[in-house]
């Protein structure tokens, strides 16, 4: 009897010790990829997911299924979007075996001057209330996309959302604890505490949300297009509740905006094409580091080593100040971005990094001259979507313009107010952008579709994912349930310069071994449970023709196929 006691005891600690063993995937692992044939979604919220996978299933294709997906994130996540921001997506178009960028992201409002700014001895840009209000760009972005692949009718992709801000749904868990972190703030601004807390309180974890102020606002925009938004009563409402807050926002403001096409931009690492979108965004930020440690062999190194984990901090630094000083809108400054991507350019800054110590501070380099959702669509045909939406800082500037059922983004947060800086505050002009969605070929092939949410932890988690993909061999999921490593403290788009080295926040799952490396290199290390971004991925697998799909085990997201 004592023998058997013993067994078991030993059996339960092994269990306990080993309590991560999986029989298949690293022990990180939250769960197996999703695997299906004929189509894929991945995004933050379940409903959502299957709201795109309903749209595949009725014969819409990848980019309808991204649009619906994105409407009802809007409702179901206004925690991280909605139709009050902007929007970055890349596709892969099937029928040309190409590459497509769009750049949905709007302008700062005409009768706002920097003039302004200093005349009231403002230093920085406020997060909330009406001067951070730039031009939604998202609805504009939809239609961009639509009028060029989209195969369904708007009126049928935008009815899930509609039905559901009518009828209500389930707050799930995550987005239930950040809309009560960002009620706290926000409720002081007119028309939010209306729309969104209903009964006088954020919604909890299992409670019915509806939003009919959105419902109506996404039927106006499927029955009467794009305009209605921009030049019509949905215009006016906006234009005139800026008016009444103090705010710049206009009608001109509204009227005059347009979406842009772009030439999404590469670099080659280790045989795979990685792909970003150029500026006002920060994706050259990840081509930049991967440059950099493409020069050393990370495999070897190894997942979770001092040495790799040193390299990438410091690569990290690097492609940080050249940021803060040249990213901006390229409409008013001829920018250097080639030159930034070249891989010469990465083996020249490289020299700048000490393999025995961390950096307090680095130069930009000499040349010639916050809260989001993303989400990933592919269907039968071979389009594959990669999307990402927000507001900036959570929910936004406050601003909940009058009965229309969402808030106006604050991402003109992000201008500098130093002039001659390249992303100086000037009217109708594009902010410095964090958001950025990512893809991957092999052999001019598409191979994975991807992004990664939250603010400046985007380009390194786009590396990061690249690394854990193609150096580690990690699956599609394994790569986004990795521990990742987030840096803190590089200078800024708005101005602001490191001069400390900055921090190092980890997640749990780190060796102690490679921990204390890091502190004898210099490194400033923390720990941190949040803020390390929420990944979605597809990827292709052309020799069995099915996609891969893998969401974020951090946030409440889902994968699903058919």
């Amino acid at each position: 009897m004592k023998q058997l006691i013993s067994f078991f005891s030993i059996l339960f600690l092994t269990l306990m010790v080993n309590g991560q063993d999986r029989i298949t995937g690293l022990n990180f692992a939250t769960r197996s990829e999703v695997i299906a044939q004929n189509g894929m979604a991945c995004t933050s919220q379940p409903l959502a997911t299957q709201i795109a996978i309903d749209i595949l299933k009725q014969g819409g294709n990848a980019i309808d299924a991204a649009i619906a997906a994105n409407a009802a994130l809007g409702l179901m996540e206004p925690t991280g979007n909605g139709i009050g921001g902007d929007l970055f997506a890349i596709v892969w178009d099937a029928k040309t075996q190409k590459l497509y960028g769009l750049n949905a992201s709007g302008r700062s409002p005409y009768s706002l001057t920097l003039d302004y700014f200093k005349s009231n001895g403002i230093k920085k840009i406020p997060a909330l209330g009406p001067l951070p209000v730039s031009v939604p760009g998202c609805v504009d972005g939809w239609f961009e996309l639509h009028n060029r692949f989209g195969s369904m009718p708007m009126s049928q992709i935008l009815a899930p959302a509609i039905e559901y801000a009518r009828k209500g749904f389930p707050v799930s868990e995550l987005i239930a604890y950040y809309w009560q972190r960002n009620a706290t703030p926000l409720k002081a601004y007119p028309g939010f505490s209306e729309v969104f807390m209903p009964n006088g309180k954020a919604p909890q974890k299992g409670e019915i949300f509806r939003n009919p102020y959105l419902a109506n606002t996404l039927e106006q925009i499927a029955n009467e297009g794009r305009d209605v938004f921009y030049k019509g009563e949905i215009a006016q409402t906006i234009a005139a509740y800026m008016q009444e807050q103090g705010g710049f926002l206009s009608l001109k403001d509204l009227a005059d905006h347009h979406s842009e096409w772009v030439e999404p931009i590469s670099t080659n690492y280790r045989g795979y094409d990685v792909w970003e979108l150029p500026p006002n965004g920060q994706g050259t930020a990840v081509l930049q580091m991967l440059n950099i440690l493409e020069s050393e062999n990370i495999a070897q190194m190894g997942f979770g080593s001092s040495e790799y984990m040193h390299l990438f901090i410091e690569a990290k630094k690097l492609a940080f100040e050249d940021r803060a000083e040249y990213y901006a809108d390229p409409a008013f400054s001829q920018l250097p971005i080639h030159e930034l991507i070249d891989k010469s350019y990465a083996l020249e800054r490289k020299t700048l990094i000490n393999l025995k110590k961390a950096g307090k501070s680095y130069p930009a380099g000499e040349l010639e001259q916050g809260n989001t959702i993303y989400l990933t669509t592919a269907d039968h045909e071979g389009n594959m979507v990669s999307l990402i939406q927000s507001n900036y800082r959570g929910m936004g500037s406050g601003m909940t313009p009058g009965k229309l059922g969402f808030i106006l983004q604050d991402r003109g947060e992000l201008f500098s107010l130093q002039e001659g800086h390249h992303n100086v505050y000037e009217p109708h002009k594009r902010p410095f952008h964090t958001i950025i969605p990512a893809f991957i070929s092999k052999d001019g092939k598409p191979w994975v579709s991807f992004g990664l949410m939250g603010g400046a932890m985007q380009p390194q988690g786009h590396v990061q994912i690249v690394c854990n993909l193609i150096d580690f061999g990690m699956n599609l999921q394994e790569a986004g349930d990795a521990p990742r490593v987030r840096h803190e403290g590089s200078s800024q788009p708005t101005g602001e310069h490191m001069n400390d080295g900055g921090t190092v926040f980890l997640e749990s799952g780190f060796d102690y071994q490679s921990i204390r490396a890091l502190l004898s290199k210099g490194h400033k290390i923390q720990y941190s449970k949040g803020a390390y971004g929420g990944y979605q991925a597809i990827r292709w697998d052309a020799t069995n023709k099915v996609y891969f799909g893998a969401s974020e085990s951090r946030k409440d997201g889902q994968a699903a196929g058919y």
